[in-house]
Formats: structure tokens, sequence, C-alpha cells
């Protein structure tokens, strides 16, 4: 039997967890299958599951500093204050993490079989996509600091975190679709 946490959800982190690992596990499996039995046809699915990986990482990444400015109004120790934090791992470590990581393996797969790592534009890119990356540490730390209700920032600062995701997203899809340089 699922055991529940404070918030009365009956889902174990246990279980999101194991569904998680088992998910990333089927995908390194087709995929492995797919690169020895199919080489050719390879790099579409690569940028393709790269793609799909990129909406989820963005999804969470513009939807868990909303839930940090909702967080930081909610009184410590609160049954809201509770849920959100339920919320913020789920979110956190059952689409963010693994699709930060595949984002990262297939993204780095297409830069070298598809450009060489050469251009500077992907050069600026993947500084883009780094900067990204220590966004989300931030927000990573931040749900740690909020789980152990040791938040310090107001809502407000949480606002103006919501839009660095944004801004960052938008420089990295010019610079892929337009190339400037």
């Amino acid at each position: 039997m699922a055991r529940s946490d404070s918030t009365g959800n009956t889902n174990s982190t246990g279980q999101a967890m194991m569904r998680m690992v088992v998910g990333i596990a089927a995908l390194v499996v087709l995929t492995a299958l797919l690169f020895f039995v199919a080489p050719e046809s390879f790099y579409p699915w690569a940028k393709a599951i790269h793609i799909l990986a990129v909406i989820s990482w963005m999804a969470g990444m513009l939807y868990l500093p909303r839930l940090l400015v909702y967080h930081a109004d909610a009184e410590k120790g609160s049954l809201q204050s509770e849920t959100f934090k339920v919320m913020e791992r789920r979110l956190l470590r059952g689409i963010i993490n693994p699709a930060m990581i595949v984002t990262w393996m297939f993204g780095l797969w297409l830069a070298w079989k598809g450009f060489g790592f050469q251009g500077g534009w992907l050069h600026a890119k993947i500084a883009a996509v780094l900067l990204l990356s220590a966004v989300h540490g931030y927000l990573a730390s931040a749900v740690r600091k909020f789980a152990e209700d040791r938040n310090e920032k107001p809502a407000r600062h949480w606002r103006i975190v919501n839009e660095i995701p944004t801004l960052l997203m938008v420089a990295i899809v010019i610079l892929v679709v337009v190339k400037p340089f």
C-alpha cells in the first residue's frame, strides 16, 4: 500500500521516482536500439528527442518559479505551503531534471555530429544553455530551501527570476533558427 504524505496524497515519491527511472531507461534502450539498427536515420530521431526534451525542460523552468512566487506568500508550515513543497519537488525531480539531462545528452551529440562543434552561433547557444542550467541549479537550491522553510526571498524576487528562462529561451531559439553569426 502506498504511503500518504502530509498533504493526504497517496502517490509516494518512491513510486514516482520508479516511474521516472523506468521511463528514462525505456528511452535509453529504444534510442540505443535505433542507433544500432538504423544509424542512417538516427539523426532526425535524435533531433526530435532533443526538441521534446527541451520543451519539457522549458515547461518546468517556466512553471517552477511561478510556484515559488505563490509559495513565498504561503504561511510556513501551512497546508498550502506543504502542498507547494510536494509540487515543487515532483516537478523538479520528475520532469525538469530528467528533461535537462536528455536535452544535454542529445544536444551535445547533435552539435558534434551535425556541426562538429563549429560556428559562433553554436558557441553562443551552448553558453546560453549553460546559463539556463545555472538558473536550473539556482531553482533546485531554492526548492531545497523552501522544503526546509528557509526561503528568505520575497515573491517579487521569484517573479523576476521567472523571466530569466524566457529570455534565455528566446535567445537560444533565435541563435538556432537564424544562426546570426
